[in-house]
């Protein structure tokens, strides 16, 4: 479930656009993160994603994401879920350096007119 966000919080996190992120996805220069339950990766995801729900993150980041230096992006289903945006300061608080959010989410995803990925990852 997706929790809706303050815009206070929302101004504080680093976000990247749909042109920025297709690019680092391109290069493979970037993890890409869904802060959303397994339920909702399942019915489609932004290519190359991982699940790292909310519940799972501080038991699994260090599996998903093994350098804390890597270029992160979290994202969630659009601009009024704070998914992302909760992920992202989890994720600095365990001292990733580079994090940044795509606030548009699945939703500005789809609207752009770009594509989800429908298989699953292997399971941690």
């Amino acid at each position: 479930m997706c929790v809706r966000t303050q815009l206070s919080q929302v101004m504080t996190d680093t976000t990247i656009n749909n042109e920025e992120l297709l690019a680092a996805i391109d290069t493979g220069d970037v993890v890409v993160v869904e802060a959303l339950p397994a339920s909702y990766y399942a019915e489609g995801h932004l290519p190359g994603a991982h699940n790292l729900a909310l519940d799972d993150l501080h038991r699994l980041a260090g599996e998903v994401i093994p350098r804390t230096d890597q270029p992160v992006v979290t994202y969630c289903t659009g601009p009024t879920c704070s998914n992302s945006h909760q992920a992202a300061e989890r994720l600095r608080a365990l001292g990733y350096t580079d994090v940044r959010v795509y606030a548009e989410g699945k939703d500005g995803w789809r609207a752009a007119g770009l594509p989800l990925e429908t298989e699953t990852q292997p399971a941690h």
